[in-house]
Parts: structure tokens; sequence; C-alpha cells
């Protein structure tokens, strides 16, 4: 090892994890002794052991004690039909928050769903049962200035303006403020690192994506209807989509080649758009 430059507890954690995922630690496998692995990567044991308490706490390993040597972990059970989002977003978040270092990136229309959904997760914070190190959200939304393919006027030739898009708007901005807001709560009264930042996509996404901790993706596809709603002193009658109702299907990274390599291909996805053709999204009218 390079004396120069010693491993990081999460640089530990990550070098295991990535020989669980490829099969060289096996399920029921126990691991190296603490005083192996700590030669192994030239630090106290003391490192080591917070490295393990990352892989436990992403459910990577059990039997993590002063005892024995910990075992790789049977793959957490997940649903195996899909739900609907505002079902089955909840517990995949509050599984999510049980790991040091909670990332989530998303792809949605609005972040109506994201929002109710994290409530559960940011109330465990507060009561004390989930203490995450840190918190970094990454939401895409669509951009203000594209026409967007839903939702819109059934009658495009109404010379009412955009009454929908405007609408669309504000419920963008408000609901990705409050989601903000609650987040960065969990940062002044915890003190825990908490980053939140959305980008403009340039186009209207016709999926929901979520990615937690670049281990589990949740697609759902946006069913257009035909509906109205009453909008200040108009009736909007318009094709939209109701995003809490969608079906959400889980490729759990875990569960098999497929599912690994959908989460690693949405995971590339996600940070192409973000690095590329995304711009600066501002939450104002």
């Amino acid at each position: 090892m390079n004396g120069d430059k010693r491993k990081s507890p999460q640089e530990i954690a990550d070098t295991l994890r990535e020989r669980i995922r490829a099969g060289e630690l096996k399920v029921g496998e126990r691991l190296p002794t603490q005083a192996e692995l700590a030669v192994e990567f030239g630090v106290e044991r003391g490192v080591v052991r917070q490295a393990l308490r990352v892989l436990r706490e992403d459910g990577l390993l059990s039997n993590v004690s002063k005892g024995s040597p910990p075992r790789v972990a049977v793959p957490a059970s997940v649903p195996d039909e899909p739900q609907r989002t505002m079902v089955g977003l909840a517990p995949r978040l509050t599984e999510a928050f049980s790991a040091a270092h909670v990332r989530i990136d998303v792809v949605c229309h609005t972040s109506e769903t994201l929002m109710v959904a994290v409530g559960e997760p940011v109330r465990l914070i507060h009561e004390g049962t989930l203490r995450p190190e840190s918190i970094e959200f990454r939401v895409l939304l669509p951009s203000r200035k594209i026409n967007l393919a839903f939702p819109v006027l059934v009658d495009e030739d109404a010379d009412d303006g955009d009454p929908v898009h405007e609408r669309w708007l504000q419920m963008r901005n408000a609901q990705a403020q409050v989601l903000q807001h609650n987040l960065q709560a969990v940062r002044h009264t915890h003190g825990i690192d908490v980053r939140v930042s959305f980008r403009a996509l340039p186009f209207t996404p016709p999926v929901k994506l979520y990615l937690l901790n670049g281990q589990e993706a949740l697609l759902g596809y946006y069913m257009l209807a035909r509906r109205e709603e009453e909008w200040g002193t108009q009736t909007l009658d318009m094709y939209d989509a109701l995003g809490s109702q969608s079906l959400l299907f889980l490729f759990a990274r875990q569960a098999g080649q497929r599912d690994q390599a959908f989460v690693e291909e949405s995971q590339k996805w996600f940070d192409a758009l973000w690095e590329t053709i995304t711009t600066d999204l501002t939450l104002s009218w």
C-alpha cells in the first residue's frame, strides 16, 4: 500500500462493495478479519470498523460484531409486484436513508410525489431513528422555456394564453421549494450535510425515474388522460398525467445481472443529462 495516502473508511467500503458485486465475496461468506483488512489497506482497525459499519448500513453485511468477521448478507427482499408511486416510493426512500451517505437522483415532471414520499424518512430523522451523515438530492425537471408535451389544453387553438403551462409552472416551483425546505431543515436541526440541486430538462420526460444510492432504480410511465380542473376562474380541459398513480417498477443491483445493468445504465443516462444538455433551474415565476 502507498503509505503517503491512507485509505478512508468510505474508500475501503467502496472496494469491498465492488468485491461483493463482482462475486469475489459471495452471499454467506465471511470477510477477512479486521486485522487482515487493516494490513491489506494499511490502516488502523478503527478505520476498518467504520468501513464495515457503512456496508452494514447499506445492507451488504450481517453479523458485524467484535467477536467474528461479518458475513455477506442475503439481499434484502423487495416487492416483486409493481406498486403505485405514492405507495411504493416512500418505503424505498426510507430504506435508502438508512445508508450513511444518501444519494437520490430523480427525473420527473413535478416533484409532488417525491415531496410527499420524503416526508417519512425526514420524520424518522427528526425522531432519531435514522441518522445519515450526508444527503444529496439531484432533481431533473422540465424547463419553463419549453413547450410541454403534457399537460396541454385539448383545444390548442383557445385564445386565452397558456393557463395550463402557468398552472404547471406554479406547481413545479412550489413543490420543489417545499422539498428543498424540508430537506434543508434536517441540516439546520441535526447538522447533517444536505445538498439539494435542480436542473432543467429541454424536453418533457415521458417517464419518472428514481435512483437510490446507486443501488436501486424505480421506473414509472406517465399515463395520459383527458380531465378537467378548475384553475382560477377557468375550467381547464386538458390532457394530463397523474404521476402518483403510475406503477413503479423496481430494479435492484443485487437482484441479478439484468437488474444490475439496468441500474448502472440508468445512472449513466442521468449523469449524462445532468452534465450536458440540462441548465440551471431557478424556482421562481
